[in-house]
């Protein structure tokens, strides 16, 4: 099944009454554990990459395995940027394939939260990328993730969060009504009311962070009062190291592998148990029949130009792939000549778009038509140009091609 489009997926979730779980992964056990469950209880799933783990792994080798993991799954799957900490992160992260990213402004004051969400809404939204922002603060308390989110819990206002979505466009948003990051001290204390005020105003997905150490009957009432997203990782971490503990006291001379051993499936059970706790098991189906599946789109230009030699030629290719490759929603630039027998074209550029919401918004940057205007278009009068979807075996047949001179 194809990667499908976020905004779909939440809405549906939604709409319906259950929650997507969005897994943080820290390494391939993860990754492999939170799709393996998701496609034995037949859920869509959203994998999630905080940057607050960045230190962990090397984001761009991540992203293109959550990208494959993905695309090879049997079960509708979106990508999440988690915690983006800037504008450049939700750029950086679009490009290497998220199809939906949060920036965490929650810990500035409201007008700083505003400026800084809405400032990523624009760009993301170009894209066709759906955004979660974040009003009021959750806090750690203890556990492996705890120390990233120092402080004290801030209660998400109605009237803010009113305010809040207004004023930036946000797709999804995270309140804060009394969880907490990492593991909980006791029973927690959920303000529900608050959630079901806020709900009611705003009518959209909303997202709670700090799952971990709810009970059964609270995730139901987080459910019933709008949550269609719920962020979870501590409690799968505390899994992996409980199997790691366990493997090292079994055989204390054991070896990276054997300390490993039954990892992934000690995570992949505690997603599994979320994921039906949650009501998406079994939904697979028709999320995909609902959802629009997510494609990158390619632009391809084929060109003569009159006036400028080999060199010149290899200048504006080199100009072209840093410039372009600036512009959000552009994934790769290639640049390419034809190999010999007289073709009618001899030279190309492929740029790959993160979605075709970007045909647009990069046809209209100022860094492209710059680039186009005096630099590309004065060379090459003779050109022709097609943009494509590539097709899914798996998915439905994609709409017509798209020609046009350009």
């Amino acid at each position: 099944m194809p990667l499908v489009d976020m905004r779909d997926m939440l809405d549906h979730a939604y709409r319906n009454g259950y929650a997507v779980g969005a897994f943080d992964l820290v390494s391939l056990d993860f990754l492999e554990a939170i799709t393996d469950a998701a496609e034995r209880c037949r859920s869509p799933v959203i994998l999630s990459l905080a940057e607050s783990h960045f230190e962990h792994y090397d984001f761009e080798l991540a992203m293109a395995a959550t990208e494959a993991a993905a695309r090879r799954a049997e079960v509708p799957v979106a990508i999440h940027l988690d915690h983006g900490a800037s504008l450049d992160s939700a750029v950086n992260a679009i490009r290497l394939g998220a199809n939906g990213v949060m920036v965490d402004a929650s810990h500035e004051a409201f007008l700083d939260n505003v400026e800084r969400t809405r400032a990523v809404v624009a760009m993301a939204h170009a894209c066709g990328v759906p955004v979660e922002g974040e009003l009021g603060y959750v806090a750690g308390v203890e556990g492996e993730d705890a120390e990233k989110h120092p402080g004290e819990v801030v209660y998400t206002s109605v009237e803010e969060a009113k305010a809040y979505v207004k004023r930036t466009g946000v797709d999804f948003l995270a309140v804060s009504i009394g969880t907490v990051h990492g593991r909980l001290r006791g029973r927690p204390k959920l303000d529900c009311e608050r959630l079901k005020r806020i709900n009611q105003e705003l009518r959209i997905p909303l997202v709670i962070h700090g799952g971990t150490g709810l009970a059964e009957e609270q995730f139901r009432r987080l459910i019933a009062n709008g949550v269609a997203k719920i962020n979870y990782y501590t409690a799968l971490a505390d899994a992996a190291g409980d199997r790691i503990r366990a493997n090292a006291k079994a055989n204390g001379a054991a070896g990276y592998t054997t300390l490993v051993r039954g990892v992934r499936a000690a995570i992949a059970e505690e997603a599994e148990r979320c994921m039906r706790l949650w009501g998406s098991a079994g939904r697979a189906a028709e999320v995909l029949m609902q959802c629009r599946p997510w494609r990158s789109l390619q632009h391809v230009i084929l060109y003569n130009v009159e006036g400028a030699g080999d060199a010149a030629v290899d200048a504006l290719m080199a100009e072209g792939r840093e410039v372009l490759a600036r512009i959000p929603g552009v994934r790769r630039v290639v640049t390419g000549w034809a190999v010999p027998d007289k073709p009618r074209f001899r030279f190309c550029w492929l740029v790959e778009f993160a979605s075709r919401a970007v045909i647009e918004s990069y046809r209209d940057h100022p860094l492209h038509r710059a680039f186009a205007d005096e630099k590309f278009w004065p060379l090459a009068p003779d050109r022709v140009s097609v943009d494509f979807e590539a097709l899914d075996v798996r998915a439905e047949a994609a709409p017509p091609l798209r020609r046009a001179a350009n």
